[in-house]
């Protein structure tokens, strides 16, 4: 039942959003993983990056992508706690790092060992409007226990100008997005985030787009 739920509201929904009203503009398509395990990462400006990325996929796919989304948030209410891990289907992550809780990254390693193409927003949460923050390294622990798995890089424009944090009111803005690389675990956390870090910089720079103020 939940998977015919997921699957009729990223159709009917989601897919309508994406290709219609909002628009998007898809670079390097050829480059997202056409089967898991996978690691998808990308800057985090609104409510729609997660339901955009999801869309890039073919609607196959749908059993087997799962975002990555902090715990807490959705605990807030009970319908939503509900849609996101049912309809969403999202991997729960605690941010507080609790020795009680155990493993925060737990849930997201058995994901990809079960075969999930995961999407993960490093900056931990929605930042400024079309704003580029400095990622967490918790992406760099989930890629050196899974040095086998490919991690892909995505930049997403315009979203943050479509949905903000803080408004509930979507406007139709078009929507850019830009499929990087897979990005090798290359042994050394910081070196590797360094490299992430430049190719998000590098696939943002590709648009040319000026700063939105």
């Amino acid at each position: 039942m939940h998977s015919f739920l997921r699957f009729l509201f990223f159709l009917v929904i989601v897919r309508p959003l994406a290709l219609i009203v909002i628009g998007l503009n898809v670079r390097h398509r050829a480059r997202l993983p056409k089967a898991g395990p996978a690691l998808i990462v990308a800057n985090h400006n609104s409510h729609l990056d997660t339901l955009v990325l999801i869309s890039l996929f073919p609607l196959h796919q749908l059993p087997h992508i799962r975002p990555v989304a902090a715990v807490d948030y959705f605990l807030r209410n009970r319908l939503l706690a509900w849609f996101a891990l049912n309809v969403i289907g999202i991997v729960p992550l605690q941010r507080e790092i609790k020795a009680s809780a155990g493993d925060p990254l737990a849930a997201a390693s058995a994901a990809l060992q079960q075969g999930a193409i995961l999407i993960l927003f490093p900056e931990g949460s929605r930042g400024e409007p079309e704003r580029l923050s400095r990622f967490k390294s918790g992406v760099a622990h989930l890629a050196k226990r899974h040095p086998q798995v490919p991690v892909v890089p995505i930049f997403l424009h315009g979203l943050g100008k479509s949905l903000p944090k803080g408004e509930a009111l979507l406007v139709p803005f078009f929507c850019d997005v830009f499929v990087g690389e897979t990005l090798p675990w290359n042994g050394d956390k910081q070196a590797w985030m360094s490299a992430l870090d430049g190719a998000m910089q590098a696939l943002a720079s590709e648009g040319k787009f000026a700063v939105w103020e």
